[in-house]
């Protein structure tokens, strides 16, 4: 049975969302890896785009209907952008710098996994041992562990791609590879930068989700968080960057990413990524996260000419596997929890119409 337009429009929303993270890794692995940037400076730059591309926007569209700001509601946001923009973006493009662009999206396949615990631990989810579901969620638990193992010291033999002169290959990757294959110090280092990423990332999903039910003006709500984590970032870059020449920015492919992030990733994705948290909650987002790892592995191979390591591979499949046995248990829960709250209603629904009739057969018949 096919869904309604208006029911297919947050899963086109999570796809759309997907392919833009994807280029965004592949650009940032381009740049990142030829030390043509420097991570925090490239941090700085993409937020500073977003916030100059998405403040005139809301000063447009929520001028008029945007929500009051309270204090608290201003420090939520603040800390907000911290944790899952300043913090999380900038331990993955460094994480980025010391593995590969496959094992970034990789390992944004445990996104959802952290994300439903976190929720778990604020009681926005339930976790039943006892039943079938509940065992599955913890399964999914279990085998995403050993996904983000199997990434991190896993190697494997090399499938090397059939294109040689890639449109964004630089000559670090075969470097990047052999790293992985002799787990390397650095490559284990960014694989614990790129899965600590991960858990700020899912942690702010599940805290963006209950900040939005008392401020719900999601385009002022982006418009802020980009700008506070402008702020954030060009501190952070300050104190860490002190090379001018890391700062300039020219015609080429490092101001294309700036833009490209700026604007798709910053701006577009973290407000569709808002209303689908608003339409569908925050699990229903971070679910659409192994299309992520589809779409780079091919820009992998055909863009950047990276080897595929057959750890990456299997570690991917673990992650892919791990996801989906959550999401098997939270929709045989929900499916459960609709059926009993039906029964519920349908009991409710009888009961009043025995005790209607009971009061009809009662009162006296005015034709006696």
């Amino acid at each position: 049975m096919s869904l309604p337009m208006g029911a297919k429009k947050p899963y086109l929303a999570v796809i759309l969302i997907q392919t833009i993270y994807a280029g965004m890794i592949l650009l940032s692995k381009a740049v990142l890896s030829r030390g043509a940037m420097n991570s925090y400076v490239f941090m700085f730059y993409r937020q500073l785009v977003g916030t100059v591309f998405l403040v005139p926007l809301a000063l447009i569209f929520e001028r008029k209907n945007a929500e009051r700001l309270s204090f608290v509601i201003f420090c939520k946001i603040f800390m907000l952008a911290f944790l899952g923009i300043t913090l999380a973006l900038n331990v993955f493009c460094l994480g980025l710098v010391y593995t590969s662009a496959t094992l970034g999206a990789a390992t944004t396949n445990c996104l959802p996994v952290t994300t439903f615990l976190f929720a778990v631990l604020l009681r926005m989810e339930k976790v039943t041992i006892k039943t079938i579901p509940g065992i599955a969620k913890v399964v999914g638990l279990a085998v995403c562990m050993a996904g983000v193992a199997t990434l991190a010291f896993y190697g494997g033999p090399q499938l090397n791609p059939s294109i040689h002169y890639p449109f964004l290959g630089n000559h670090d990757n075969q470097r990047d590879h052999q790293a992985h294959a002799s787990f390397g110090k650095t490559w284990i280092l960014g694989c614990f930068l790129l899965f600590l990423s991960i858990v700020s990332w899912g942690l702010w999903l599940v805290l963006q989700a209950q900040v939005l039910k008392s401020y719900p003006s999601k385009l002022k709500f982006t418009s802020l968080q980009c700008l506070f984590s402008a702020s954030q970032s060009f501190i952070v870059a300050i104190a860490l960057e002190r090379d001018p020449h890391q700062w300039k920015l020219g015609w080429d492919i490092k101001l294309f990413t700036v833009v490209y992030c700026g604007t798709l990733v910053t701006g577009v994705s973290y407000y569709l990524q808002a209303w689908v948290i608003e339409k569908k909650g925050p699990i229903f987002q971070a679910m659409s996260t192994p299309l992520n790892l589809i779409f780079t592995i091919i820009g992998c191979v055909f863009l950047l000419g990276e080897v595929i390591s057959l750890g990456s591979v299997l570690g991917g499949i673990l992650l892919a596997v791990s996801l989906y046995s959550v999401l098997w248990g939270k929709s045989k829960e929900q499916s459960a929890d609709n059926g009993g709250n039906a029964l519920q209603v349908q009991a409710e629904k009888e009961c009043d119409e025995l005790k209607e009739t009971e009061v009809t057969d009662g009162e006296p018949s005015v034709f006696v």
